[in-house]
């Protein structure tokens, strides 16, 4: 066999990390604003806050994100509730980083694991405190895990290829149903933009320009189930991995995802996966603990 090597296209690379931040702030937060010569994308992952971008101000609230493009002046004020924000700044030259200039964009759950990660494996890395808004430099972590830096720029290369697919090919939302496998794709992903709410079949129908029954059908021909089965199984799904993320506890999960209680959360949590959310934990706090891949003040459910 005569075999020749294909050398993987990077499309898209991420060469300089200049901070990452996790900040929680109090009521009355205000950031004056700054301008620097490199990419600094912003999610609100608590919270609302007015945002200034160049010439124009928007208002962002929880599950959505804005980039700030090189040479934009920047600056945000709280709009009433204190604000969680993750905030990257990185150096990226594709040119295809010009789709997120003056963007605003929702995040869906695959998304915010992706943000989740690269704010775990910053936290591993670096001994600089994620929480400090001063940090000019980031100071690597004496014992940090192997390749954690690779992996932070693995995670937020993958998340900005998914936003630019997303942008690409969006999802007409305006036009009937009519393939059944277009159909389904266009549900699952809006359905997967939605694992925060509470969700009736008469507004996916609505939403989605189908009707109850053709939808139904097309979900147990798919799943083997109905549409809403579906949707719970996607929001367990969704727990389990933010429990393995570790920085949100049981009531924050339950509260991410849409559930009425804990009570109902835990409830549910047992139902489909036979085990409670603090038995789930404990079993996957003993893998990571056995795979070293955090340090030991990494945060936890506890």
């Amino acid at each position: 066999m005569n075999y020749q090597p294909l050398v993987p296209r990077r499309l898209l690379q991420v060469r300089e990390i200049y901070t990452v931040h996790y900040f929680e702030y109090t009521a009355g937060c205000i950031f004056p604003g700054e301008r620097h010569n490199f990419w600094e994308l912003l999610y609100v992952d608590k919270g609302e806050i007015r945002v200034q971008a160049g010439e124009q101000t928007s208002r962002l609230r929880r599950g959505q994100l804005i980039f700030h493009a090189p040479g934009e002046f920047h600056a945000f004020a709280d709009l009433g509730t204190p604000p969680d924000l993750v905030v990257v700044s990185f150096r990226c030259d594709a040119p295809e980083m010009e789709a997120f200039r003056g963007l605003t964009m929702e995040t869906g759950e695959e998304e915010r694991v992706l943000l989740a990660r690269i704010v775990a494996e910053s936290a591993a890395a670096f001994s600089t405190p994620l929480n400090d808004p001063y940090a000019a430099v980031l100071e690597r972590r004496e014992h940090a895990p192997f390749g954690g830096e690779q992996l932070l720029c693995a995670a937020l290369e993958e998340l900005l290829i998914r936003l630019i697919r997303r942008q690409t090919a969006p999802i007409r939302r305006e036009a009937p149903l009519r393939d059944g496998g277009n159909a389904f794709a266009q549900v699952t992903a809006y359905l997967e933009t939605r694992l925060d709410r509470q969700l009736t079949l008469e507004e996916i129908c609505q939403d989605n320009l189908v009707g109850r029954s053709q939808l139904q059908k097309l979900f147990h021909a798919r799943t083997g189930g109905g549409v809403m089965e579906y949707f719970a199984g996607r929001k367990i799904q969704a727990a389990q991995r933010l429990i393995r993320e570790g920085r949100l506890n049981f009531t924050q999960i339950a509260a991410r995802l849409g559930f009425q209680s804990l009570h109902y959360f835990s409830r549910r949590f047992r139902q489909a996966t036979g085990m409670s959310p603090s038995e789930y934990a404990r079993s996957v706090k003993m893998l990571s603990e056995l795979s070293g891949i955090y340090p030991d003040d990494h945060a936890n459910n506890g």
